[in-house]
């Protein structure tokens, strides 16, 4: 099963840590890799992320408040 297809569940997310990296935040929403950077860049990704260096993160706790896990 393709990574995209997965079901997260409120505590893998938990067990991320306060953030997570771009690509994971996409698989949780059901996005690809390609997508997710397409969106961040234009700044239409679901939660807000954020670049800081050459990365992009997501808050955990955005993640669960977007999927209404809070």
């Amino acid at each position: 099963m393709p990574d995209t297809e997965r079901i997260w569940t409120k505590e893998e997310i938990m067990g991320l840590g306060a953030t997570t990296d771009l690509v994971t935040a996409g698989q949780i929403l059901g996005k690809g890799r390609t997508t997710s950077y397409k969106l961040a860049k234009r700044g239409e990704f679901p939660v807000e992320a954020e670049r800081l260096g050459g990365e992009w993160f997501v808050r955990v706790y955005d993640l669960l408040r977007y999927l209404r896990m809070l």
